[in-house]
């Protein structure tokens, strides 16, 4: 097997070679020796078991159980706060995790949110990390707070980040005393995959004490390290054969809606079935089956200001494209500059919806290699585009201990454009060991597409190299981009360029004056056409960018840049900038403070020149919590330009309402505004989990228009979809 998977990457390095991309430059060297990890023996589970957050059963005090974590902010391996003791119970089909987590102050415990997938990072909580196929690549998060609130994600980009969107079946409770809070969580195996026959799996976790602004960790300790490194984690051994049992997973949906969809027109109906099948192929292997996809219940979007050339771009929410979704991602560095499969693209066009009638999918990891597949077929919208078949392949090996080799390709156009390809390689180096203990990438990748009517340059390169460590976080970017290249599936906000950037941060820890962190940014970034001739530059430099031990932050910036305008740019409605070249320093003052409290915030101030004129941007994030029942937040942004070609506002106003009345029911209500539409748009949506396999959402939109006079009514629509999953 090792000599088949040599000459898969012998064949992927004669093939970037073969679209023009640079030499490799020597590796790093590297440290010869790989730390010991750490292990915990998983218990074993016994029938009877309430999950109620108490860990009072006899079997957890039984069981084998990691004592403390080890401090890594402020001071690594100073002395935490309070002690955190793990212990992991499992048989055939669930893991049990049970966490106490003592605390000499219990009533300075910040914990605001219940909803399910509210982003913990501002209060108390808890992270925990699976490493499922123990590839020190790839892994799942579950985090959790003291009252309940629960998120998950896959990990991507080698620990870089995580895919929020991704949800999995898992329950947990949570309880409180005068010593600290307590926490119990059921993960049934079914909502994983995992490499078959092996009896340990990665594992970490990671506590915060939001208050002393404190962060402890089990392993990888060092604050160059993420939680997501799974290539840092620990070991969770004496594991069972695990069973997933037949494996099928049947997702029937009911979703029935009213409403108006124009001014003037009829009450409209419809009640529409819908149906997500998934089906376990072994233990690392999904292959999920969709029928009649609908976007009911997600949230919509979040309303921003544009005052760029180039489009916004918006995260998928799409139960059937995020399983799975961290093995499609793409060449690293190569960001949202270039991406040649974006799900989105699927199934919304030009910001209508286009039925999904079937798509398939299977995706899954098997000896050291990562594998997804993708086909869909969509409907055709009178007047809009064609039905439409399209595909994707994505195979990615892992080579050396931290290190992928991958391809891609896709098939297929959503407007129906013949012949219609893209396909790439990429290959990433990355250890978190180079000169003993630091983090190091160097990335490479290679794109060509083609589809109907398509001409010019249609391929696309990029090369990364990465140092990003705690004290110095350096980057090297480097990108070219055909001026033909417009991959069908895919998300090109730029084409007919050179993209280079190059950033080098001195990040200190003083430890006095009140001070946590010194940020000394300086991030330079430069467009040419392909002919080398400059479109844009920018300099972003940080004086001052504190983060205080209270947890507040201050900043201030300095940002001289350049665009050369090749063609008219209408930054707003009737406000036209001609071509020509411009250039203009732009500052930016912000104060955030912590959000320990129950009412923080954060207020942005970028003032300047632009584009032979001037504009001032604020920018308001307010966030009240009252108590974890009811949180409210309040974002605003305004625009004002003053420019030869005329003057302008642009404003988005956005406010958010949060009813948790438990863990498992949550009301939230957005109301968005901004002034180039004139409209108000309210979201209202009621998500009842009234089991952990069953959801019920009820979602409630209107809009309305400013007509200077008087308002007057766009459309509205009340939408119930009723959501079970079967696991026989």
């Amino acid at each position: 097997m090792r000599r088949g998977r040599s000459r898969l990457s012998a064949a992927l390095v004669v093939a970037l070679s073969g679209i023009g991309l640079p030499a490799l430059p020597a590796l790093p060297t590297l440290s010869a020796q790989q730390p010991a990890r750490p292990s915990l023996h998983a218990g074993t589970l016994r029938p009877g078991l309430k999950l109620d957050g108490r860990l009072d059963e006899p079997v957890w005090a039984e069981a084998d159980s990691i004592p403390d974590l080890t401090m890594i902010e402020p001071t690594v391996g100073g002395p935490t706060t309070g002690r955190t003791v793990v212990r992991v119970l499992a048989d055939r089909n669930v893991l049990v995790i049970g966490i106490a987590c003592y605390d000499p102050d219990p009533s300075g415990i910040v914990s605001y949110a219940k909803a399910r997938d509210v982003h913990l990072d501002n209060e108390d909580h808890l992270r925990i990390v699976l490493d499922t196929f123990r590839d020190g690549r790839s892994g799942y998060q579950f985090n959790i707070n003291p009252s309940g609130s629960r998120f998950d994600g896959l990990i991507t980009n080698q620990g870089e980040s995580v895919n929020s969107n991704w949800d999995a079946v898992w329950e947990a409770a949570t309880r409180r005393d005068s010593l600290g809070w307590y926490v119990e969580i059921r993960i049934p195996v079914r909502s994983l995959i995992f490499k078959p026959g092996l009896d340990a799996w990665g594992f970490n976790l990671q506590r915060r004490i939001q208050r002393l602004q404190e962060t402890s960790r089990w392993n990888g300790i060092g604050q160059q390290y993420r939680i997501g490194q799974t290539s840092q984690a620990g070991l969770l051994t004496g594991l069972p054969a695990f069973s997933v049992g037949l494996g099928l997973a049947l997702r029937p949906a009911l979703v029935g809606s009213a409403g108006h969809p124009e001014p003037d027109v009829p009450l409209s109906t419809s009640l529409e079935p819908s149906l997500d099948l998934t089906q376990r192929i072994g233990s690392n292997t999904v292959g999920s089956l969709t029928l009649n996809t609908d976007f009911a219940e997600t949230e919509v979007d979040a309303r921003r200001a544009n005052i760029t050339r180039f489009p916004l771009f918006y995260p998928e929410k799409r139960t059937f494209f995020l399983e799975g979704a961290d093995i499609f991602d793409f060449g690293s560095g190569s960001s949202t500059d270039v991406l040649p499969f974006f799900s989105r693209r699927i199934g919304l066009f030009d910001e209508q919806q286009v039925p999904l009638q079937v798509g398939g999918k299977v995706n899954g990891r098997a000896v050291g290699a990562n594998f997804g597949a993708l086909a869909v077929h969509t409907s055709a919208v009178d007047s809009l585009i064609p039905s439409a078949s399209m595909g994707v392949l994505r195979l990615r090996e892992n080579v050396l201990h931290e290190s992928s080799a991958g391809i891609i390709a896709t098939i297929g156009d959503p407007q129906g454009r013949a012949n219609a390809w893209t396909a790439g390689v990429d290959l990433t180096f990355q250890t978190s060991h180079f000169a003993g203990d630091k983090n190091f990438l160097l990335g490479v990748w290679g794109l060509g597409t083609d589809h109907e009517g398509l001409t010019g340059d249609r391929t696309a390169v990029g090369v990364r190299v990465d140092y990003p460590n705690d004290l110095w976080d350096v980057a090297l970017n480097w990108k070219r981009i055909g001026d033909g290249f417009d991959p069908s599936l895919g998300f090109v906000p730029r084409s007919g360029v050179n993209l280079y950037s190059l950033s080098a941060n001195y990040q200190p820890r003083p430890g006095k004056w009140g001070i946590r962190q010194v940020f000394l940014e300086n991030e330079a970034s430069l467009a040419t056409d392909l002919s080398g001739r400059w479109e844009s530059w920018r300099y972003f430099f940080a004086p001052i960018n504190w983060r205080l031990e209270s947890g507040d932050r201050v900043e201030a910036n300095i940002v001289p840049q350049g665009e050369r305008l090749t063609e008219p740019f209408e930054v707003a409605p009737g406000v036209i900038i001609p071509v020509g070249s411009y250039g203009f320093t732009r500052f930016r003052l912000e104060v955030q403070t912590a959000a320990k409290r129950r009412l923080s915030g954060q207020l942005t101030w970028w003032f300047g020149g632009f584009y032979g004129g001037t504009l001032h941007q604020l920018e308001a994030e307010i966030a009240w919590n009252p108590s974890a029942v009811i949180n409210l937040s309040l974002v605003g942004e305004e625009n004002i330009g003053h420019l030869p070609q005329g003057d302008f506002t642009l404003g988005v106003v956005g406010t958010k309402l949060r009813v948790n009345f438990s863990p498992n029911l949550q009301l939230n209500s957005f109301v968005q505004y901004d002034n180039e539409s004139r409209t108000v748009g309210t979201n209202t949506r009621l998500r009842w989990s009234f089991s952990p396999l069953g959801d019920l959402f009820v979602v409630y939109n209107h809009n309305v228009r400013d007509e200077l006079d008087r308002w007057s009514f766009l459309s509205n629509q009340l939408t119930a979809k009723l959501v079970y999953t079967f696991r026989p």
